[in-house]
């Protein structure tokens, strides 16, 4: 069995109760629906960090230049 750490959320009362319910239907305790969740999360973070460091070298457009741009082909 994984080692486990325990912590102390404090959640909103309506989200409570919305993850007793989901828990209680989908036979998944609170922790485990908790832990999905952070996991989903930090993996969309993840996803994003990687984005971000693909496009790190891409040139820096100022917002000015792109608008006389489009305004200089006739798009604005």
């Amino acid at each position: 069995m994984t080692k486990v750490k325990r912590a102390t959320i404090y959640l909103d009362p309506t989200l409570h109760r919305a993850l007793r319910i989901k828990a209680a239907e989908t036979e998944t305790s609170l922790s485990d629906l908790v832990n999905v969740a952070v996991r989903r999360s930090l993996n969309e973070d993840a996803a994003d960090l990687a984005v971000f460091e693909a496009r790190a070298r891409e040139p820096v457009l100022p917002f000015e230049a792109v608008v006389k741009d489009l305004k200089r082909r006739g798009k604005l």
